[in-house]
């Protein structure tokens, strides 16, 4: 049976979250890192890298990775629906600064990392806090408040939501998307949120695959991003276990990427706007989309083991299929104790969302059919 709108913005925001908590772990490693850690590859929820030492150990610490605790992805993308929740309408740049920044600054919520109430801005990467800092005290233009923050996933990683109000409508999520995030990001950083943006609406067509999501996404991309997507999915097309995949789509996607080859070292030139460059994290959900050929488990789990920002790749990749398919398609063992063990209720978003999502339908209709009538009135001399 065809998933229901209500059952893919569910199943696309649990396996968003289910993909961050799982990739949380092992973020920052390699492959071979995460198989002489966990003696093979990881199949499942895990533990801290560091285990009882995570409070102090160096670089994770004071974050309490692992255990089923999402991240900072999926404490952004909550934070997008409580402004949708607010706004009940679509949104841009201007929405960032007016709504947005005050959620980062004075509204707390539980943070699972930090096992601790707090203000999101307290637990959110610097690259996140820039919209802080530039919106808040420095009083940027919104539009162009991203300009000169650094070049990452940041924005791309919370873009789900901007796919699921505009549900079956691509182009759409795309162009929102790129108006939201340019106060958050530019450049490539940029163009990977509404391309992201782009797959999720894309994957809630009635009869959206894995091929047409990633044909959505290569007909809107440009640039690097085009081409890092191209790359990877050409690999990506000759594999059908993530295991034999992880190490051709590292080489696909590395000529577009600036971050360099180990990942906590980066590259002087790291994370700096190109038009020749892309973010490592989307074309490579998007190749394991296609080796996974759907399926949640092995989508996801292909995400984690690539290391590097697996949780960013993985919750990308969960968001995508919990769109195509519903929330049936995401391990309920694995729901379960992540929303457990991060104290959240992840159906709560994603029933608000929901409701967001048709009055904004509403609105889109009733704008269409006023501009239908002045379009008629307009030519009706030709006729």
């Amino acid at each position: 049976m065809t998933p229901t709108l209500d059952d893919r913005i569910t199943g696309s925001l649990l396996g968003a979250a289910v993909g961050d908590a799982l990739g949380g772990p092992v973020e920052g490693y390699t492959p071979e890192q995460i198989v002489e850690r966990h003696g093979g590859r990881v199949t499942g929820i895990v533990g801290p890298w560091n285990g009882g030492d995570w409070r102090t150990a160096r670089p994770i610490a004071p974050y309490h990775k692992g255990d089923g605790h999402v991240t900072d992805d999926t404490l952004m993308t909550h934070a997008l629906i409580r402004v949708y929740e607010k706004v009940r309408g679509h949104l841009d740049a201007y929405a960032v600064a007016d709504q947005l920044v005050p959620e980062l600054m004075g509204s707390p919520v539980w943070i699972p990392e930090l096992e601790a109430e707090a203000l999101p801005l307290q637990r959110i990467f610097l690259a996140e806090k820039w919209i802080v800092t530039r919106l808040h005290y420095g009083h940027v233009d919104p539009r162009e408040a991203g300009s000169g923050n650094v070049v990452n996933c940041g924005a791309a990683m919370y873009m789900a939501p901007v796919g699921l109000v505009n549900a079956a409508h691509p182009a759409a999520a795309y162009a929102e998307a790129i108006d939201l995030t340019g106060a958050h990001q530019s450049s490539y950083g940029r163009e990977a949120a509404g391309v992201f943006a782009a797959a999720v609406a894309a994957a809630c067509a009635p009869d959206a695959t894995p091929a047409s999501v990633v044909d959505t996404a290569l007909s809107l991309a440009k640039d690097g991003t085009r081409g890092a997507i191209a790359a990877v999915v050409e690999v990506a097309s000759g594999h059908t276990d993530f295991e034999s995949a992880l190490t051709p789509l590292r080489r696909a996607v590395a000529p577009f990427d600036t971050v360099g080859p180990d990942y906590r070292a980066p590259s002087l030139g790291a994370r700096r706007p190109s038009r020749l460059h892309a973010i490592e994290e989307l074309p490579v959900a998007l190749g394991m989309l296609l080796v996974g050929g759907g399926d949640f488990r092995r989508t996801v789990l292909g995400a984690v083991n690539y290391g590097r920002d697996c949780d960013s790749i993985a919750t990308m990749a969960g968001a995508i299929v919990g769109a195509l398919y519903g929330e049936s398609a995401v391990p309920s063992e694995w729901a379960k104790r992540v929303a457990e063990a991060s104290r959240l209720d992840l159906h709560a978003p994603a029933r608000a969302l929901a409701d967001v999502a048709r009055e904004i339908f509403v609105q889109d209709t009733a704008v269409r059919r006023a501009h239908e009538s002045a379009f008629a009135t307009l030519t009706s001399a030709d006729r």
